[in-house]
This record gives C-alpha cells, structure tokens and sequence, in this order.
C-alpha cells in the first residue's frame, strides 16, 4: 500500500521517468519509517534478549512441538508485505520461542553465554554488511583479521605463519585437508584425482565427524581414513597411530596426513600432540591439529600444557566463538607455511577482483586464499572483545571455567546417584543419574538398558519445563550419560547445585 503511494505521488511530479512501468525518479524506500522499524525492533532485542541474558528466572526454552510452533509463527509468505507492528510482534515470538543460548542454565553446547562486546560488533558488520575478500571494499576487516590471525599464530607457539577464518570449524578441517593433500601432490589442482595413488590419511575414534565428511567431499573417500584406537579417556594411542601408518604403507597406499584432535566433543580429551608430531616427522605427515574446542586454553597460562607440542603442527582449527564467547561463528584454519600455500592451493586469479594493477599494495586483497567469494568479517567480534578484555580477561574466562568443571567433578562425587564416566581434564563433564529405582539393581545387561532410558526422560523434563538445557548421548559403547559444558561467565557456583537440584527433581519419581 505504502509503495503505491508512493508510485502516485512520484507520478505527479514534473519530469518523472518510467523504464519498463517503474519509475526511476528518487528511492522507493522509505528511510525514515525503516530507520523507525530499526529502532523499535532494537528495543525489543535490548529488553527481551540482552537485559535477559543472565536472568535465571526465565525460562531456557519455550517448548512448542513443530505442528504447534507453524502456527505460532505463521511462516507462510504472501504477495502483500505486512505492518510493522505485526513484524515487530513476529519479531518477539521469534526471542519467545527460540532457544536462549545466553541463559546462565544452556549447558547444551560447546557454546553458550553472551559477550557484551563481541555482540555490538556482530550489530557493527550486520550494519555495514562487508565482504571480506578484497581491501578496497573490506580495508578495515582485512586489517583487523590480519593481526587477529598474527596474534593467534603467536599463542600457537609458531613465529610465522598464515591463516583465515572459515564458516566453521568443519570447514577448516576440510581446508586443512585439502592443503594437506596440495602440499602432497600439487598436482591435484590442475589434473584431478586421476592418476593419484590412493591417499589415506589418520584421525583417532574421537575425532569430530567432520573428518569423515571432508574425506568424502573431497574425493578421498571415507574408506581411507584410517581410525586410530584411544585409550580409556579418549586420546589417540601413537602407537596404535605407528602400526596403522606401517599398514598403510605395506598396503600400497599413501599416507599424506594425520588429524590428532585438542579437546574432543563428548569427552574433553586431549591427544598427545609430541609423540604423534614424532611419528609424522618420522613418516613426512602433514599434521593438523582439530584444536576447535580446546585452542581457548592456549590463553590460559595455567592450562595451555594441555595442548604440548602444537608448535609441531602443520595446521589448526580454532574456534573462539566456542570457549571464549566470540558469537558463532568465529573459526579459523592457522597454518604454519608462510610461503603462500594456502593461496597457492586456493586461487582462482579471478580478474574482476584481484587485478594486479590496482593502486595499493595487493597483498592486502587475501580473499583469493579462501574456497568462499563473499566472506563475513567473523574476525571483528573477536578482536573487539580481545581489545575490550586483553588477554588477561580472555584467560580469566578460560581459568573460570575449568575451575568450575572441577567444582562440579567434586559435588557429583557426594552426592548419592551421580556416577562420573572419568575424571575430566576440560570443561566436558560426563556422568550417570541412577534414579532411586536403580540403585539397588545388580549391575548387569538389564540394569544399563533401563538406565540407557533415564536420561532421555529427564530432558524431556527440562526442556518442557524450561528449566534448563544439558545434552545427552551413548558413546562407544556406554548407553545414555549426561554431558555437562561449562563454558559462560554468566554461569556461578549456584548454577552448578542447581543443576545436579534439578536433576534429583525431575527424576524423582523414576
């Protein structure tokens, strides 16, 4: 209605100038109603989600079946736009029903939480909404990237080094494979996969999915990665690593790469990093380092012995919208060659953007090194918050985190019900509920299949209830545990009783 208006008004007006039936004469937008909408809409992020985020007193979720949730929201789109105030209202329903990740009690994931910081920046690029490939169009995101990526080199321990921040850190997983395989066999890029030997590469049995996914993205095929057995508390076995890249070889095929993993999803485990760097010396293996989760501790000076020896590698995925609250999604792939690899095995020269005779220094147009064309800045909202907090900050964070893990690891150990899976060297905390009804069955086939049962019930408890959100899986053979994450500063000593509380509360009857 609003546009037609409009087209009525411009109609009348002298010299007005039709192309096809559209008028070309002034904007068909109007800003001042937009900039009103934006100001509104503002308001209600601030009151229902930012002065919220740290309110235990509201609800984790709104729990709504799918059927339900359609109704609510009413998803269909029509030919006519609809009011402002009908979008403002979609816009709260859309705050109600989502789930708050910030809350203090969303244990769910391996991120969680609300930087003050890093928000305003994700609200800064949202705003200018760049593109980060070329540094005509991206001078400052560029720049800051570039420094960001030099600052993490040095907490890896290289003195030089290459890098880019990628939509995940999946994505940099399969970045660092590919590289790998460049480095191997540069021929790669112009000629296929025709003519190659077969290629195997290495990863342990809890390495993240993501390997297998690239390994068959890639054309190497999810046959030729080879899993190496961990120990009891998940870490890859170098051993077991040596033996399989021995068969490898007597096989016929051709080991090109070795995936160790810092910080495993479900349990927290750390591979040994200087024993498995030994072993792709001594076989001339790329090594990566999927660090995604636990990179974060290489700010803590107290804890960055976990990750010992990631100097060695090749490679590293890291994310800091996991543990340091970045804001999803701030992921990047680091790599120890400062010779250009990365752009070697990535650039497509495409002419329209990276001409080479542009009146700066060209250096600075780093889009070429990615696989994407538009690129968000995910930079910014980390080195804004870095800035903001120093590094010091950023390690109070990490030291918070753990210490509360351990304060939770020790209240478990009272209380009667809570059994741990093992001892936890990260954030990841994984235990058993045994409800009243169990816990005088003898330990045996039947006892673990009913127990397998508890732990769904109870979250679909919580999650109606909305009183919080922990996540839950078997693994490897151990039927459903619960997995508690400690990642927010929002999260207190209270949150961690609340939770085990919580629990004893909604099974009590089970």
């Amino acid at each position: 209605m609003q546009v037609g208006v409009c087209k009525q008004e411009m109609l009348q007006k002298k010299n007005a100038v039709l192309v096809d039936g559209v008028i070309l004469n002034g904007p068909i937008m109007d800003s001042k109603v937009g900039e009103k909408f934006v100001e509104e809409a503002c308001k209600i992020i601030m009151e229902e989600v930012v002065q919220k985020a740290d309110d235990v007193t509201e609800k984790v979720c709104e729990w709504q079946a799918p059927e339900k949730l359609k109704q609510i929201l009413d998803l269909e789109m029509r030919d006519t736009g609809e009011c402002h105030q009908k979008i403002l209202q979609l816009c709260r329903d859309v705050i109600k029903y989502s789930v708050k990740t910030n809350h203090p009690r969303f244990f769910n994931q391996l991120y969680a939480g609300i930087d003050y910081y890093s928000l305003v920046a994700r609200f800064i690029t949202e705003a200018l909404n760049p593109s980060v490939y070329t540094y005509e169009v991206s001078p400052v995101f560029l720049l800051v990237e570039e420094a960001v990526i030099k600052k993490m080199i040095e907490f890896i321990g290289w003195e030089e080094g290459d890098g880019i921040f990628n939509p995940g850190g999946s994505v940099s997983n399969m970045y660092a494979m590919n590289l790998a395989r460049y480095k191997f066999c540069p021929e790669i890029k112009e000629k296929g996969l025709s003519g190659l030997p077969r290629l195997v590469l290495f990863a342990s049995e809890e390495c993240h999915y993501s390997m297998k996914k690239a390994a068959s993205f890639l054309g190497i095929g999810t046959e030729n990665v080879y899993f190496i057995q961990t120990d009891e508390r998940g870490k890859m076995i170098p051993e077991e690593l040596e033996k399989q890249v021995q068969r490898a070889r007597k096989e016929g095929s051709a080991p090109f790469l070795v995936c160790a993993t810092a910080g495993t999803t479900v349990l927290g485990a750390f591979d040994p990093l200087d024993k498995i760097a030994d072993i792709c010396e001594k076989h001339g293996l790329w090594l990566h380092v999927d660090a995604s989760w636990g990179g974060s501790a290489l700010i803590s000076r107290k804890h960055r012995r976990l990750l010992h020896g990631i100097h060695r590698a090749d490679s590293v995925a890291w994310n800091p919208h996991k543990m340091l609250l970045a804001g999803i999604q701030c992921c990047a792939l680091l790599v120890k060659d400062n010779s250009g690899l990365l752009k070697k095995c990535y650039s497509a020269e495409a002419a329209y953007l990276f001409q080479q005779d542009k009146f700066y220094d060209v250096s600075y147009d780093t889009g070429d090194k990615s696989i994407q064309c538009s690129r968000r800045p995910d930079a910014f909202k980390f080195w804004l918050m870095w800035k903001a907090l120093g590094t010091t900050g950023l390690e109070e964070r990490v030291n918070r985190a753990l210490a509360l893990a351990r304060y939770l690891v020790e209240e478990i150990k009272k209380r009667e019900g809570f059994q741990l899976l093992l001892e936890p060297e990260y954030a990841n905390v994984c235990f058993w509920y045994i409800p009243p009804s169990l816990r005088k069955m003898e330990d045996g086939p039947e006892f673990w299949q009913k127990l397998h049962q508890v732990a769904p019930v109870i979250k679909e408890r919580m999650m109606k209830k909305g009183s919080m959100m922990l996540g839950y899986q078997p693994h490897r053979g151990k039927v459903n545990f619960f997995r508690q994450v400690v990642i927010s500063p929002q999260v207190s000593r209270e949150d961690m009783d609340f939770l085990l509380d919580e629990i004893e509360l909604l099974a009590e009857d089970l």
